[in-house]
């Protein structure tokens, strides 16, 4: 299915043929998409099933909540509570992970709410939402009559209280999608019946201001599909669901392209380990396509779960070892992959006389960690390339070291060549990192930390070449990072056995898990 470019800057956004994966199919309708940016995975509401379900990489979909009292939007807090909006209770209710349930917002001026529909969260814990009243009626919620004689849009103040109308009571027929720009200086709301986003101005006391039509038009007499569920991106841009899928506007209001799905969307979120995988609620499936930008940097996505109002954050469990085997919890893994590259392990490359590639040969780490990475990504785990890479001529590589010294005198591991390349059989795939160093160790002056934190992985999976140099270098300074540094030892070589077992059982033994990739794969579940 190709997408449909407008304006060139939409392809910086998505490739016009980025693939639409289906991950879950054979629902009533699907609602409220949300990712859970610790333990990685998807939950979404199924509103006319009266179900909550979720779905991750390793597990597929399953149940989590029935009855869910006909629940729609969904979203997190900054400590990772889940705030949902319920069409069958006409509430806004805060679920901790302890299981406790928190009445958020149920009446204005004594009257209840018509039905809270979609909702997102200011970086000052104020919550903002939606209240049409799609759900008083059949199938999407519990047919009644309606209390309130208008459909508005709310915001609860930090730390609790009664909701305040923050729009004009009469400008909207259904609001329904709602979010903030990048700043938080903008609330865009848009009006399923009036097919069209507005944008407000968001004043320091959180109210709203300045209404104006951001666009409009959103309907199509050849497709189904009006605005329901929005998100902004990370540069601005709004990503509403419209006829044929996902229509994506720049900040100026320009129409920039549209997504193409099989089915009616109802909602969009974004998720992944990099949460650069667009998820969508669309009818009677969830689907997820690969995209370019990120989505504007949520309160949530940087929230950690709290234990407790007295102990504050857990303390991570180490790797357990009980009875020889290892237990790893993927959602916590990431699998290094470095300086597997032609020039330093195989035959013609700068580094060939060292002896590397016969040691690559006799450990045949190849194989070893292609095996490891491909159970690793079916279980979610993040992959990271570590690549040396240096321009033309070697600069800003200082020869403080024979290593350094060799790398330049051989012309090695220059961008572009076939000596700086992966070896065959190990090239990235869809959804890895790819890191670049000009050092010995993947931590200096690498992004390798950064991908770490924004995954969420403390458990680092250490394969590649050199043992003795690389690899154990990247495990003691993990190690005084505070990672848990696990080393498959039949994934990694160097220029020899001696070396390579000198690093294995020696210093190698007070910094990391020695073990191998069988070990690895069992442990990974």
């Amino acid at each position: 299915m190709t997408h449909v470019t407008l304006r060139p800057e939409f392809e910086n956004l998505i490739d016009p043929y980025a693939p639409v994966g289906q991950v879950g199919t054979g629902f009533e309708f699907t609602e409220g998409p949300i990712w859970h940016p610790v333990h990685h995975y998807l939950l979404f509401s199924d509103m006319p099933g009266d179900v909550r379900r979720r779905w991750d990489a390793r597990r597929g979909v399953v149940e989590v909540k029935r009855p869910s009292n006909k629940c729609n939007g969904m979203t997190y807090d900054a400590e990772l509570n889940l705030i949902v909006c319920e069409h069958a209770t006409s509430s806004l209710i805060r679920e901790r992970p302890d299981g406790r349930r928190e009445v958020i917002a149920s009446h204005f001026d004594h009257q209840e709410l018509n039905s809270p529909n979609d909702v997102c969260v200011h970086s000052s814990g104020a919550i903002y939402f939606s209240d049409p009243w799609y759900g008083r009626m059949p199938v999407y919620g519990v047919e009644r009559p309606r209390q309130l004689g208008f459909q508005g849009v709310y915001r609860v103040p930090p730390g609790g209280g009664p909701p305040k109308l923050v729009v004009d009571r009469h400008l909207f027929d259904q609001p329904n999608g709602l979010c903030f720009s990048p700043d938080e200086r903008l609330l865009y709301v848009n009006d399923t019946v009036q097919a069209l986003i507005r944008a407000f101005d968001v004043e320091a006391d959180g109210s709203l201001s300045n209404a104006r039509v951001f666009a409009s038009g959103i309907r199509s007499e050849l497709e189904p599909g009006l605005p329901d569920g929005m998100k902004c991106d990370q540069r601005g841009n709004v990503w509403v669901t419209a006829p044929g899928g996902v229509w994506v506007y720049a900040p100026s209001g320009e129409l920039l392209g549209k997504v193409r799905l099989p089915e009616l969307v109802a909602n969009l979120t974004w998720g992944g380990p990099d949460f650069r995988t667009l998820y969508l609620t669309a009818t009677h499936s969830v689907y997820a396509i690969p995209v370019k930008a990120g989505p504007r940097h949520e309160p949530y996505m940087s929230g950690r779960i709290s234990t407790g109002p007295d102990t504050g954050y857990p303390q991570p469990a180490s790797p357990q070892l009980a009875s020889g085997d290892m237990q790893l919890d993927p959602r916590r893994c990431a699998m290094i992959i470095q300086d597997l590259q032609n020039d330093v392990i195989m035959e013609g490359g700068a580094f060939a006389d060292s002896g590397s590639p016969v040691h690559a040969r006799q450990q045949r780490v190849v194989d070893n960690v292609r095996r490891l990475a491909d159970a690793a990504r079916a279980r979610g785990v993040v992959i990271i390339h570590v690549w040396f890479i240096v321009e033309p001529g070697a600069p800003g590589v200082t020869l403080n070291a024979p290593l350094f010294e060799g790398l330049v005198d051989s012309g090695a591991m220059v961008r572009g060549s076939w000596g700086a390349a992966p070896v065959p059989g190990l090239e990235p795939r869809a959804g890895d990192f790819i890191v670049e160093k000009m050092r010995m160790s993947a931590w200096e002056g690498t992004r390798l930390e950064t991908i770490l934190k924004a995954t969420g992985r403390d458990m680092i999976i250490n394969t590649g070449a050199w043992t003795n140099m690389s690899i154990e270098h990247t495990a003691r300074t993990g190690a005084d990072k505070g990672y848990f540094m696990i080393v498959p030892e039949d994934c990694c070589s160097t220029m020899n056995a001696d070396w390579h077992n000198a690093s294995i059982n020696f210093a190698m033994q007070n910094v990391a898990v020695v073990t191998n990739a069988d070990a690895v794969i069992r442990g990974l579940g």
